[in-house]
């Protein structure tokens, strides 16, 4: 069983087996808390009830010997490409990461700049999806354990459930703000499988269309321009004309995906495929795989930082990221990260990437100057880390 199918058989399968029996939208409350924030209490609660995950205090890693880098066993060290943010600088001032955390029912708001949780307040069964519209005031969550996407004010963490389809897996807000697209995953590839992305109208938190992508779709990514969608299914990685609202083309030879990123200048599409260990590398204008990467075991999920030069892939089994060039050209550094990395998403600033460690249950903060960890958010407890499984960041700029 692979890395992440693994973690989602401890609790989604259980999930999803009783959303089977009740097919009902549940009452808001149950998934958001109104009213005052609950991270506003005790500083050592952070919201949480009893006995959910609660965050610590950061706790330093042991530093790395500098005699022993982190490299794949015959793999010659390339020293890593330096960044325009000084090392150890903290991430832009302003803002704010959303983190679903599917082994507790919660979504963790965190600020960037210090690192410090600031609620768990917002609920969503077995959440393993977030996303945040450009504005900063919306937040959507994919309730991979129901049918539903719920969509928060984060002001108010008022939430409006919007029934999409069976156990979606991922949501992504248009550049524009819009539209949310929800990858409805149902039962993968077997029975109960589905094949649809809905879109849903931001404006009324409503279901608009449903566009059929294949088998399983898992993870999307806008285009910067909002005129294209990515999105990886168990046929690979479509292609959708978001102004007609249908499949515009598949991106051959890529039999197998799951993660997906774009580039700020939307030139390259990055792509995963688990169980073959690959990184593709698209080209966006011809829709053509440019290069095959030999990424680490089961890389899940990609993300580029925003000026384009660095891509990293959570290498689920090697419990690393791995980082290379923007082309694919060189491997430049396996930064070591917590277990079973599932999640990975860079700063707005780029001066950071955050990993979500599915099995650890925590997130590691990696410096893009330096590609080494400098700081680790804590989510569960010593006795049970597994309880916060952090699938998926997603960044916003504070208003």
């Amino acid at each position: 069983m692979s890395g992440l199918r693994g973690l989602r058989a401890l609790g989604l399968t259980a999930a999803g087996a009783a959303a089977g029996t009740a097919l009902a939208a549940l009452p808001t409350a149950a998934f958001a808390l109104a009213g005052p924030d609950p991270g506003a209490g005790a500083p050592d609660e952070q919201g949480v009830q009893p006995g959910a995950p609660s965050w610590a205090p950061f706790v330093p890693p042991a530093p790395r010997p500098p005699e022993v880098p982190a490299v794949r066993p015959g793999v010659p060290y390339v020293p890593p490409v330096p960044s325009p943010w000084g090392r150890g600088r903290a991430a832009q001032d302003g803002s704010t990461a959303y983190i679903a955390l599917a082994g507790s029912g919660r979504v963790a708001r965190v600020d960037v700049a210090t690192h410090t949780v600031t609620s768990t307040a917002i609920r969503a069964d077995t959440a393993e999806g977030v996303a945040v519209t450009p504005d900063a005031r919306k937040v959507y969550v994919a309730a991979t354990g129901q049918y539903q996407v719920f969509a928060v004010d984060a002001a108010t963490l008022r939430a409006v459930p919007i029934v999409v389809g069976a156990h979606p897996q991922d949501v992504a807000v248009s550049p524009d703000g819009s539209q949310a697209y929800a990858a409805v995953t149902g039962g993968d590839t077997g029975p109960g499988g589905s094949s649809t992305v809905a879109v849903i109208d931001t404006r009324t938190d409503t279901v608009t269309r449903r566009i059929d992508v294949g088998a399983a779709p898992r993870r999307i990514a806008f285009a910067p321009g909002g005129k294209e969608a990515y999105v990886t299914t168990a046929r690979g990685l479509a292609v959708v004309d978001t102004a007609k609202g249908e499949v515009a083309g598949q991106v051959p030879g890529i039999p197998d995906a799951q993660g997906v990123a774009v580039s700020a200048d939307g030139s390259r599409v990055y792509a995963t495929q688990p169980d073959a260990d690959l990184l593709y590398v698209v080209d966006a204008a011809s829709r053509a795989v440019t290069r095959e990467v030999k990424a680490g075991a089961e890389p899940w999920a990609v993300t580029v930082t925003p000026d384009g030069r660095k891509v990293y892939v959570a290498d689920m089994n090697s419990d690393s990221a791995g980082v290379y060039d923007a082309a694919g050209r060189r491997h430049l550094a396996d930064v070591p990260v917590g277990r079973l990395p599932a999640s990975i998403a860079a700063t707005p600033d780029g001066s950071e990437v955050w990993v979500g460690n599915g099995m650890t249950g925590t997130v590691s903060v990696i410096d893009t100057s330096a590609d080494e960890v400098v700081t680790t958010v804590r989510g569960g407890s010593r006795a049970e880390t597994l309880g916060a499984r952090p699938l998926d960041i997603a960044f916003a700029r504070t208003p």
